[in-house]
C-alpha cells in the first residue's frame, strides 16, 4: 500500500512539472497569426453569448470595428504577452468595469512555489498614488519610510509617467466616467506592472526628491519570520502558553469581525469615535466582503444609538467593492424607510449560475460537482430566471423588499468617495444619494450610479495564448437612475486630494467636514 501511494504521488508530480513546462513553452513561444486571429474571434464570441450588456456604451458596429481591426493589426507571429498588451486595450471598449483581461505568466512547479513562499520582491512593500500628473509612492512597510514622499521618476529604462498612460489604457471604467483611471493605476501599479513585465527577482528605480535623482534596488529577500524561525526558541511556561493561546483566541475573534488584511496588518472595517470631536462617529470600509460582518454593524450601530450621535461620517474611499450582501446589511442600519437593494438582474441567458460554475478556470472539481449536481441548478436557475419582453431577469434574494434595521442611524451623514469607490460601494452610494440628510465629498466614484454587469462571473480561457478575460453574468443596479447614463455618484462638495496633502499627512475630504459640522453647531 506505502509503495503503491508513493508511486501515484510521484506520478501525479511528474504530471504537474511537465504541464508547468508545457503551459511556460507555449506562452513563451510565437503563435501564428491565423491562431492568435482565431483566439480574438473566440473572446468576442464568448463576451457576445454571456454579457447582457455588451452594448450598452459602445454600439455593436463599433466593437466590431475593434475587434476587426486588431485581428487586422497582427500580422506576424507574437507571444501571449505581446498579444494581452494587443488585446487588452481593444477590450476596454466595451466600457464595463468588471471585465478583465489576465496577461500570462510563468508557473512554477511545487518545489519552485514553496522557495519562493520563503521570500519576499521588496518592490511589493511600496504603496503609489497618482497624484498631479506623477507617481509617487505614499507608503512603505517593513522598508526605508525616507521613500514616502518621493516621485518615481524612472523604473529601469521606462518613465513612469509613460508606464501610467499606458497602463491606463488597458482597464476599463464604467461607462465614461474618468476619475476611475488615476485611482486605480496608482493603488494598482505594481499589479499593472507585473502584468506588463512578468516575474521579476530584482527592479531598479528611479526616485526623485526636490531636484535631486536617486536610485534603488529591489529584490527578493528571505523573509523576516523565517529568520526568526531559525533563531533559537525560548521554552514558554504554562501560564505563557495559556496567556498566548488566550490572547490568540481574542485576536482570531477580532480578525474574524473586522476583516484583517494580512499584507498591510490592518483591518478592513474600521469604527471609532473622533478625538477631534467625541460626538461624530467615523467608520472606515476598505471593501465589502472579508470575514464576518453583522457582529461588526450590530456593534457599531448599538454604539451610535447609544451616544445619541447626531453626526456619521462613512468612509467609502478606495472601497473598490465586494458582496452585496454586505452592503443590503449595512444600507439597513442607513435608511427608515421599506427598501429593494436591487432590481431583478437582467443576464445573458435562463442558466447563469451554470455559466459561472462551469467556467474554464473553475477548478477540476468543482466542475465535477457541478456536473453532478447540473439537473437541480438547471431546475434552480429556470425558477429563479424570467423573460420580459425578449430579455432574461434572475430575481436574487436582494430585489425584495426589506424593512430598516430597529437600531437604524437617523442623524446626519457624510459620505466620503472618491474614484476607487467601485462596484458594490457605488451600489449603496447610489441609495444614499437619493436621501437629503446626506452629503457626499470628494470626487466622481468610480463605478457608475445606473448599475453595473457583475453578480458572478465567467472566466474563459484562449486556446491558443492561455490569457483568461473574466466578465460579469448579471446586471446588478437599483430602481434609481440619472442622465445621461455612465457615470459615477457625483459629490455634493468637490475636493481632490494633493501631494502636498500627503507629505503633511493632511485629509483634505475629512477636515472639510470637521469644518461643516462645526459651522453647523456655532450656527
Amino acid at each position: 500500500m506505502k509503495t503503491l501511494f508513493c508511486s501515484i504521488l510521484i506520478l501525479i508530480l511528474l504530471v504537474s512539472c511537465n504541464s508547468v513546462k508545457k503551459y511556460n513553452e507555449q506562452t513563451s513561444s510565437l503563435h501564428a497569426v491565423e491562431d492568435l486571429r482565431s483566439d480574438v474571434d473566440k473572446v468576442y464570441n464568448q463576451l457576445k453569448r454571456h454579457h447582457p450588456k455588451l452594448y450598452q456604451y459602445t454600439s455593436k458596429e463599433d466593437l466590431d470595428f475593434k475587434f476587426d481591426s486588431l485581428k487586422t493589426s497582427i500580422k506576424s507571429p507574437i507571444n501571449s504577452r505581446e498579444f494581452y498588451k494587443k488585446l487588452s486595450p481593444v477590450v476596454r471598449f466595451v466600457r464595463q468595469g468588471h471585465i478583465s483581461v489576465g496577461s500570462v505568466n510563468k508557473r512554477f512547479t511545487r518545489k519552485e512555489r514553496k522557495l519562493l513562499k520563503k521570500k519576499k520582491f521588496q518592490f511589493y512593500d511600496l504603496d503609489f498614488e497618482y497624484l498631479n500628473q506623477k507617481l509617487w509612492v505614499t507608503n512603505v512597510r517593513e522598508e526605508d519610510s525616507t521613500l514616502v514622499g518621493c516621485e518615481v521618476f524612472k523604473i529601469e529604462d521606462d518613465l513612469a509617467t509613460d508606464l501610467v498612460k499606458l497602463y491606463k489604457k488597458r482597464f476599463a471604467s464604467d461607462g465614461y466616467n474618468q476619475t476611475l483611471y488615476n485611482r486605480y493605476v496608482g493603488k494598482g501599479f505594481p499589479y499593472f506592472y507585473y502584468k506588463d513585465k512578468g516575474f521579476l527577482d530584482s527592479l531598479t528605480l528611479t526616485f526623485k526628491l526636490k531636484d535631486s535623482l536617486f536610485n534603488r534596488t529591489f529584490k527578493r529577500i528571505p523573509k523576516d519570520k523565517e529568520q526568526v524561525k531559525l533563531a533559537k526558541k525560548r521554552k514558554l511556561t504554562k501560564t505563557e502558553k495559556k496567556n498566548n493561546r488566550i490572547a490568540a483566541k481574542e485576536k482570531n475573534k477580532n480578525d474574524r469581525k473586522y476583516g484583517f488584511i494580512k499584507k498591510d496588518k490592518s483591518y478592513t472595517r474600521n469604527f471609532k469615535f473622533l478625538e477631534v470631536d467625541p460626538t461624530v462617529g467615523y467608520m472606515k470600509i476598505k471593501a465589502f466582503g472579508n470575514r464576518n460582518y453583522k457582529k461588526f454593524y450590530k456593534e457599531s450601530f448599538a454604539k451610535l444609538d447609544s451616544a445619541k450621535t447626531k453626526n456619521l461620517i462613512l468612509d467609502l474611499r478606495d472601497n473598490v467593492g465586494g458582496r452585496i450582501s454586505e452592503v443590503d446589511y449595512l444600507y439597513a442600519y442607513l435608511t427608515d424607510k421599506n427598501y429593494k437593494l436591487i432590481e431583478e438582474s437582467e443576464v445573458a441567458n435562463r442558466l447563469p449560475y451554470l455559466s459561472f460554475l462551469m467556467s474554464d478556470a473553475s477548478p477540476n472539481a468543482l466542475k465535477i460537482v457541478s456536473g453532478l449536481f447540473s439537473p437541480f441548478i438547471v431546475i434552480h436557475n429556470l425558477i429563479k430566471t424570467k423573460k420580459r419582453d425578449g430579455r432574461f431577469y434572475y430575481n436574487l434574494r436582494f430585489s425584495k423588499e426589506k424593512a430598516p434595521k430597529s437600531m437604524h442611524y437617523s442623524g446626519n451623514l457624510y459620505v466620503l468617495i472618491n474614484g476607487n469607490s467601485f462596484s458594490a460601494s457605488s451600489l449603496i452610494s447610489t441609495h444614499l444619494k437619493t436621501n437629503k440628510r446626506v452629503v457626499f465629498v470628494g470626487e466622481e466614484t468610480g463605478g457608475a450610479y445606473n448599475g453595473c454587469v457583475a453578480g458572478i462571473y465567467k472566466i474563459y480561457e484562449m486556446p491558443t495564448s492561455k490569457l483568461k478575460i473574466r466578465m460579469g453574468l448579471m446586471q446588478v443596479e437599483t430602481s434609481y437612475k440619472q442622465n445621461p447614463d455612465g457615470y459615477g455618484v457625483k459629490p455634493d462638495v468637490k475636493i481632490l486630494p494633493t501631494i502636498k496633502d500627503r507629505n503633511l499627512k493632511k485629509d483634505p475630504e475629512l477636515e472639510w467636514v470637521l469644518a461643516n459640522i462645526k459651522k453647523k453647531k456655532n450656527s
